[in-house]
C-alpha cells in the first residue's frame, strides 16, 4: 500500500487576519480530496524544535467550530516573531524529520519564508510557502494575506478620527504598520479621504506638507486636515524613527508625533498624532482575505501534490499562481512604485505625496506558463 502523506502547516511572523481561513482550506481540501494527515505545528519553528505536532481534520475543527475559522482572526496554532531560528538550524530540521512530515506549509512573511527556505535547502524539507502580511511587502505577489482586512480596519479609524478633527479644527496625524514600505498607508490613505500620505519611497518637505495643509484651510474654507504616515516614512533629515523593546529588538514607532510637531510648530495649528499599532492585526478577515486565503490555501495543497516543492502561492491577474521562493527573496520587499497607478490618482485628486521619488522594485513570476513582470499597480489588483 502507499504510505499515506503526512503534512504539517504552520503560521510564522506576526499574526494577520485569514490565517485561519488559509488552516480551514488546506484541512478540508487535503483530508477530503486526497486522504493526508494534516498536522498543525504550534508556534511555528519552537514547534519543530520541541517536536509538537497535532491533528488536524475536518472532524476536529467541526467540533471546534470550523466554519467559525473563516470569520476568526489571529491563529489557532500561534506564532512567533523573535529569536534566532537560524542558530537553531539543526533543531528545526531535526524536528520536520522527527514530526515525520512529507511537506511543510508555512504561512508567513517574506522574512520567516526566507529563513524558512534556507533550512529546507539545508535540510531537504520539501516546502510551501503562503504569504501573508498586513504591510503587503512580500514580492512577487500582487495581495498577501490580511492586507485587506488591515486595510479596513484603517478605514474605520479615519472615519471615527475625521470627525474629532473636524469638531476641534485639527490636524490629525495617524500612523499606520507597513516596515520599509507605504502600501498599506497609500491604500488606506485614498479611501480613508486622507489630505496627505507620507510613504518611504517618497520623500517629502515638511514646506510642502504645510502648503497643502494651509490650501485646504484658505481656498476652501476648511480647518481639520487627515495626514497618513508609514511607520517607516523617515523624517526629512532622513532618519527613522523607532525605538529597542525589552528583547532588544528595534521597533518602527514615532513618525507621525514628529510630524504632527513639524506642523504645529509650522503653523501653529493644533495637531494630534495617533499610532494605530497592533489594532490593524486584529479582528475579523475581511470578505476579500477569505477569499484569497481560501484559494492559497487550496492550491498548496495542489502544489504538494504535484511535489512542486520550493515554491509560493501567490496572487496575479485576477487567479493563484506558483513562484520560485529564491525569486521571491532576491527582490524582497515589494516597494510602491513611484509613478504607479494609485499614487498617480491620489494626486490627481490633491494629495500630499511629496516631492522627490527613490528607486522603484519590480518581480516577474515563474515558469508553468505564468505571467512575467508581475504588474503590481493597476486598479483590477486591488479591486478584483
Amino acid at each position: 500500500m502507499t504510505k499515506r502523506k503526512r503534512i504539517g502547516i504552520l503560521t510564522s511572523g506576526g499574526d494577520c487576519p485569514g490565517l485561519n481561513a488559509v488552516i480551514r482550506a488546506v484541512v478540508n481540501y487535503a483530508t477530503c480530496e486526497y486522504n493526508w494527515e494534516v498536522r498543525g505545528i504550534p508556534y511555528a519553528t519552537q514547534g519543530l524544535i520541541e517536536r509538537k505536532s497535532v491533528v488536524l481534520n475536518r472532524y476536529g475543527l467541526e467540533r471546534h467550530g470550523i466554519d467559525p475559522l473563516l470569520s476568526m482572526g489571529g491563529t489557532i496554532l500561534g506564532s512567533i516573531n523573535k529569536g534566532d531560528t537560524e542558530a537553531q538550524a539543526d533543531e528545526v530540521i531535526s524536528g520536520y524529520h522527527d514530526l515525520e512530515l512529507d511537506a511543510l506549509i508555512a504561512i508567513g512573511g517574506d522574512g520567516s519564508l526566507a529563513i524558512l527556505h534556507k533550512l529546507a535547502k539545508k535540510g531537504n524539507m520539501n516546502l510551501v510557502g503562503v504569504p501573508k502580511t498586513i504591510d503587503n511587502d512580500v514580492a512577487c505577489t500582487e495581495l498577501s494575506v490580511g492586507f485587506n482586512s488591515a486595510v479596513s480596519t484603517i478605514l474605520d479609524s479615519l472615519d471615527r478620527l475625521s470627525c474629532t478633527a473636524a469638531s476641534h479644527d485639527r490636524v490629525m496625524v495617524v500612523e499606520v504598520m507597513g516596515r520599509t514600505t507605504g502600501h498599506l498607508a497609500l491604500h488606506s490613505g485614498i479611501v480613508g479621504g486622507a489630505d496627505a500620505i507620507l510613504i518611504p519611497e517618497i520623500r517629502y518637505s515638511v514646506s510642502g506638507l504645510c502648503k497643502r495643509i494651509q490650501q485646504l484651510r484658505n481656498l476652501w474654507e476648511r480647518k481639520f486636515a487627515i495626514v497618513v504616515v508609514a511607520e517607516g516614512a523617515k523624517t526629512t533629515s532622513g532618519e527613522s524613527r523607532s525605538y529597542k523593546d525589552a528583547f532588544g529588538e528595534v521597533r518602527l514607532r514615532g513618525i507621525g508625533e514628529y510630524v504632527a510637531t513639524e506642523i504645529e510648530t509650522t503653523l501653529g495649528v493644533e495637531s494630534r498624532a495617533t499610532v494605530l499599532g497592533h489594532v490593524q492585526r486584529g479582528g475579523a478577515p475581511s470578505s476579500q482575505d477569505r477569499l484569497l486565503a481560501t484559494a492559497f490555501g487550496k492550491t498548496a495543497v495542489d502544489v504538494i501534490a504535484a511535489e512542486d516543492y520550493g515554491k509560493m502561492v501567490a496572487w496575479s491577474n485576477h487567479q493563484v499562481v506558483t513562484v520560485s521562493l529564491e525569486k521571491v527573496f532576491q527582490n524582497s520587499p515589494r516597494l510602491l512604485d513611484p509613478n504607479g497607478f494609485w499614487i498617480e490618482t491620489a494626486r490627481a485628486l490633491g494629495v500630499y505625496l511629496g516631492e522627490e521619488s527613490e528607486i522603484h522594485s519590480t518581480c516577474s513570476t515563474s515558469q508553468n506558463g505564468h505571467q512575467d513582470n508581475v504588474n503590481i499597480e493597476t486598479p483590477e489588483t486591488i479591486l478584483n
